[in-house]
């Protein structure tokens, strides 16, 4: 039965791409994670999903070395890479105030299309980014205003001077985060924030406009 370690798996969409390096592969079938953590968390257990998701794989285990016993988890999984691509795109409440807007659109639908749903938060957000022009361009701390009155700064993702981006994966609570949304676009100079709602097979894309 081969085994083989620190196997790489690159994903690409356009001029993006972020390499993987997986702990361990069984028969190229079985995915291995090891972690010296105090204990497995749901965050190694989403790491792994991501994992067997871009690998095609069903079946994974977490290994955690570093307590007294050793700790491990199955996580598996029967999504296929054609199921991730069947998504429907709710834009109902989607606004392009300009070419940035139409733009930001057709990457995230091209990712879409080249990757699937149901990966990692992060890689989708990640890849926006690059898009976007980049982490240092994109990524910049804002003034929050009530009034006359300071309350700090926030993180916002810019597409330009004027509008930010979010991208969340809820399958609930999203009246209550659009409420948060729409609270911080107040308190901030922005005119809009595109949001991005990966819920599994649906994808919901709303802007927010002060």
């Amino acid at each position: 039965m081969p085994v083989r370690t620190e196997v790489p798996i690159t994903v690409t969409c356009r001029d993006f791409a972020k390499t993987y390096f997986l702990d361990l592969v069984v028969a190229d079938t079985a995915i291995y994670e090891l972690k010296t953590a105090l204990g497995l968390i749901g965050e190694h257990e989403a790491q792994l999903l991501n994992y067997l998701l871009l690998r095609g794989a069903n079946h994974g285990k977490l290994i955690n070395f570093r307590p007294g016993q050793v700790e491990s988890r199955f996580i598996n999984t029967t999504l296929t890479h054609h199921e991730r691509r069947q998504f429907e795109i709710q834009t109902r409440d989607w606004q392009e105030h300009d070419q940035t807007d139409k733009i930001f659109r057709e990457n995230l639908i091209a990712m879409l299309q080249d990757w699937g749903c149901w990966l990692d938060l992060a890689l989708y957000t990640e890849a926006l980014v690059h898009f976007a022009g980049g982490e240092t361009r994109v990524v910049q701390l804002l003034p929050s205003v009530r009034g006359e009155v300071s309350l700090g700064k926030q993180h916002f993702n810019l597409l330009n001077v004027e509008t930010a981006f979010r991208v969340t994966a809820l399958t609930t609570g999203t009246e209550h985060y659009e409420r948060h949304l729409r609270s911080l676009l107040c308190l901030s100079p922005l005119r809009a924030i595109q949001w991005i709602n990966l819920a599994r097979n649906r994808v919901q894309l709303v802007s927010l406009i002060k």
